[in-house]
């Protein structure tokens, strides 16, 4: 079934996606760069402007990079770090947070790494390519609390052992984390709803998701302003920005003031 904002406006909630939300037991939701995009982050690409505008992705964002040259890779993040700092989670962010309070069950997972889910008061998140906000040594992970940017020729260096540090987020090339990834398949394979938020779902192995709700028996929700390559699967396709369509889910779902359409 498929649902359209117009100029802007909330869509119509189909009566039966109410009545399921309401009787779900366990709802999960997976969101992308859409989401986040409506606060003002950029994406990967559309934060290759000025003095980065010269450089390919694979040389920013691939262990390779970081080993040629790890201080270009620091400030490539630290600025996108500094960017998301200053940014504020968004309508939709904050109706996934509200949902999670009413739902019986329920998990958020990210392909986001701006940390803005938490921001909103989400607190059961599963981040798939990690967290720019967060900062880890090269060599074996661990997180590093404070670290201090003094040498101008290399990013800093990890307290313990001496190597330096890496934005904790995954790279091309990189595996998911395996603890992520198996969470975020439990998720799918018990959910009863999978809301699919603001992602093409055309990345591997996050685009697979959707399809192993389908075959558990869920039904999956996409919430998209485009067409996507989920849309012909999605037992409801509404059309729209995230920050309208989810409150207005939300409200049809769980306000007395919002009757279901």
């Amino acid at each position: 079934m498929r649902q359209s904002c117009v100029n802007d406006a909330p869509p119509v909630i189909p009566a039966p996606l109410v009545s399921a939300l309401r009787a779900a037991r366990f709802v999960a939701a997976l969101t992308g760069a859409g989401v986040s995009a409506e606060s003002g982050v950029p994406t990967f690409r559309d934060a290759q402007t000025g003095l980065w505008a010269q450089f390919d992705p694979l040389e920013l964002a691939t262990p390779a990079a970081f080993a040629r040259n790890p201080k270009r890779v620091w400030d490539w993040y630290a600025m996108r770090r500094e960017r998301v700092g200053r940014v504020t989670p968004n309508p939709a962010h904050v109706a996934l947070a509200v949902l999670e309070r009413h739902a019986p069950e329920f998990l958020l997972i990210t392909q986001n790494v701006d940390g803005l889910h938490q921001r909103a008061g989400s607190r059961r998140v599963v981040e798939l390519h990690g967290n720019i906000t967060r900062v880890c040594c090269s060599r074996d992970g661990t997180p590093a609390e404070h670290w201090e940017d003094t040498d101008a020729a290399a990013p800093p260096r990890c307290a313990t052992c001496g190597a330096f540090l890496r934005p904790d987020v995954v790279w091309f090339e990189e595996m998911l984390p395996q603890d992520a990834l198996a969470a975020a398949e439990d998720a799918a394979s018990r959910c009863d709803i999978l809301l699919v938020v603001g992602t093409s779902a055309g990345v591997y192995p996050a685009a697979a998701l959707p399809t192993l709700a389908r075959r558990h028996g869920a039904q999956v929700v996409e919430i998209n302003t485009e067409t996507t390559p989920l849309s012909a699967q999605a037992d409801y396709a509404l059309r729209g920005k995230a920050g309208i369509v989810l409150p207005t889910l939300v409200a049809a779902v769980w306000s007395a003031s919002a009757p279901p359409a």
